[in-house]
């Protein structure tokens, strides 16, 4: 892959990555709650309003189609993220936002590995099989960084 075919990637990687640090910090910085939802509806309230706002510029031709063509994906997306969300919360809550790497690094291997491999029959290289061992090398340094203290 050269630079150039990177870069949108990478940008389109960078925005989440941003996204994601400003949900934990403000996740981190509200009133602590044993319910984990008070934080977490009015979150996605927001994230919905900007989302509607958003499809006017994204609108598919045939809404109705899509709508009824994607109504399995929309309930194990929805379920996926409420899990994300809800484990984020008692992640960054419990553990503090330094725990993010071990989110991401098991995200990698979710994700890339399970999703993109397996059920999609994505190619991996010697690069990739290099960077999984990396992220498992990651998750046991994290840990030893965690035992040390």
């Amino acid at each position: 892959m050269k630079f150039g075919s990177a870069l949108l990637p990478l940008l389109f990687a960078l925005m989440a990555a941003i996204g994601n640090a400003f949900y934990a910090f403000g996740q981190k910085k509200s009133s602590p709650t044993s319910g984990p939802f008070l934080f977490l509806i009015p979150t996605l309230s927001i994230c919905i309003a900007l989302l509607i706002v958003s499809v006017l510029f994204y609108r598919p031709e045939d809404l109705k189609r899509y709508l009824t063509e994607n109504t399995n994906y929309f309930w194990i997306s929805g379920v996926g993220l409420y899990f994300t969300f809800l484990g984020f919360y008692l992640l960054y809550s419990r553990y503090g936002a330094s725990y993010y790497i071990l989110y991401a690094v098991l995200s990698i291997l979710t994700t890339s590995i399970f999703v993109g491999v397996f059920l999609f029959s994505e190619k991996v290289n010697l690069y990739h099989y290099l960077s999984i061992a990396a992220a498992l090398v990651a998750i046991l340094f994290f840990n030893l960084g965690q035992s040390s203290e």
